[in-house]
């Protein structure tokens, strides 16, 4: 099975035909999706410009495409590698009993699905990258009570997710399946009682 580095140089070969480039970039999404599989195409898609149906994309806005999951890659591989440096620093000095980041880290390892989108239509605008920073940023401070990457304060309890936990609070402006961690216990029983969130 190819990893995601052989699959990007795929999509970046120009003797390659275009089916198959934009299937590699398809593929890298299985290696590396923040929103899940189906909202991560759709915001490649539709910050690259072609149409997630668009059987003959530009090979230009396909490689556009893959350099923004590219760069976002960079980012969390480069948070996983704190995390785990962390975690082992914890542990020699005594602390095993992981922390909730590290329960949600837990069921994110590797990136897929770290900033769920629900439905594949619904999904942050700006670039992935930014995207994981706001996240990553949020979950080394303070629990808030708004959304981590919008500052959104629309936030409701969805249940029957399509992920892992299948529950939790759900940004209404960016859709995404906002991690516990960085909700405060007020702002969960708030999205718990579907009241929204209204901000100071």
């Amino acid at each position: 099975m190819a990893g995601f580095r052989s699959l990007a140089r795929q999509v970046r070969d120009p003797r390659c035909d275009l089916a198959l480039r934009r299937y590699s970039l398809r593929k890298c999404l299985e290696r590396f999706a923040p929103y899940g599989h189906r909202a991560t195409w759709d915001h490649l898609c539709s910050r690259a410009g072609f149409g997630p149906e668009d059987r003959s994309p530009d090979p230009a806005r396909l490689v556009a495409a893959l350099e923004e999951l590219e760069e976002a890659r960079s980012v969390w591989l480069a948070y996983e590698v704190e995390f785990a440096e962390r975690r082992r620093k914890e542990k020699h000095d005594g602390l095993r009993r992981p922390g909730s980041v590290d329960d949600w880290h837990r069921l994110t390892w590797g990136g897929f699905g770290v900033a769920w989108c629900d439905d594949p239509r619904v999904h942050p605008d700006g670039p992935l990258a930014e995207v994981l920073r706001r996240l990553i940023s949020a979950l080394e401070r303070e629990p808030g009570s708004v959304c981590p990457v919008c500052d959104g304060d629309r936030l409701v309890w969805k249940y029957d997710l399509d992920h892992e936990p299948s529950t939790g609070p759900v940004c209404t402006d960016c859709g995404i399946l906002v991690p516990r961690p960085v909700l405060t216990p007020d702002a969960l029983a708030d999205a718990r009682r579907g009241r929204l969130l209204m901000s100071a």
